[in-house]
């Protein structure tokens, strides 16, 4: 009997160690995934095969990595507002022009998207500090054109965008108008258990009751939880309540946050959306929601009674 309960603790331990020896040494291959299986790290289209007007944009991070991205305008003279797109942890920047193909019509605004360091035709490998250099160079860029409208501009992230987007919302509150965040979570810490289950016992956020034993060992954290609470700026939250992969109660948890102390937050709700479709299956709704959302909080500027 001993024998028996010494050789499954061993085991048991053995898998514990296993998992998080692989844990440690594949971290980023699990949060970054810059190529989808069975495709190429470079773009399938560019924007001019959606008719659409863009510029290729190359940028440098303040660690020096080379960045690219695409900036799409509705027309060339465009003044609306201009949403600084972050996309999720998966493929890149190509993968999402559908989406913003109908962002541009809907919301008749510009949209800057930014690859991220290691994806698409940026250099580099992903981190959480290289992307936070990457979102802040991106943002730097657009403050400094002259041909838009900079106090008009708008962070726009999905999932692992959002939690970029938070964190340079929170840094910026003179660039930045207003932030959106779709599907989010409120940490990778919280996210480690519901993708390996059996981590939830040593890995978790500020409100989870895990241990928290292995913790340290995570390089990546992205406390979108603790930034979002630091943002002054408006804040919209979309969320899909069919997400099968961020658990829907974690976009409750980062608005409840935000609200304690900024009352220019609104959360709403869409009875159909997964992780990746929610402005699709939300339809006119959720380009409403949006649009309403930019008109109140990042407007049109007026031309007082002198024309000036």
């Amino acid at each position: 009997m001993v024998t028996y309960v010494s050789a499954l603790f061993y085991g048991v331990g053995g898998i514990v160690v296993a998992g998080v020896a692989l844990l440690v040494a594949f971290q980023e291959k699990l949060v970054y995934v810059p190529v989808l299986p069975g495709l190429s790290k470079s773009y399938p289209i560019t924007p001019a095969r959606l008719n659409l007007i863009y510029e290729d944009v190359w940028l440098q991070s303040s660690d020096g990595v080379r960045l690219h991205a695409w900036f799409i305008k509705m027309f060339p003279e465009c003044r609306g507002p201009t949403i600084l797109f972050f996309q999720e942890n998966a493929g890149n920047i190509a993968h999402r022009l559908e989406m913003v193909r109908i962002m541009i019509q809907k919301l008749k605004c510009n949209v800057f998207m930014l690859s991220y360091r290691g994806y698409g035709a940026s250099e580099g490998y992903p981190s959480q500090q290289g992307i936070i250099k990457d979102a802040q160079a991106a943002l730097d860029h657009l403050s400094g054109r002259t041909d838009i409208d900079t106090s008009r501009i708008v962070v726009f992230g999905r999932s692992l965008g959002g939690a970029v987007g938070a964190v340079l919302t929170k840094n910026n509150p003179d660039k930045v108008s207003a932030l959106i965040l779709e599907n989010t979570f409120t940490s990778i810490l919280d996210m480690a258990g519901v993708l390996l289950p059996f981590l939830k016992w040593f890995i978790g956020g500020s409100g989870t009751k895990s241990l928290k034993l292995l913790n340290f060992v995570v390089r990546s954290p992205w406390k979108t939880i603790d930034a979002i609470a630091e943002v002054k700026q408006p804040v919209l939250f979309l969320s899909g309540l069919q997400d099968e992969m961020v658990p829907p109660f974690h976009m409750k948890m980062l608005y409840a946050k935000a609200a304690a102390r900024n009352p220019q937050c609104t959360f709403v709700e869409f009875p159909s959306g997964m992780h990746m479709d929610t402005w699709l299956s939300g339809g006119e709704v959720y380009w409403k929601t949006n649009m309403q959302f930019l008109e109140k909080h990042a407007p049109e500027k007026r031309k007082d009674d002198t024309g000036r």
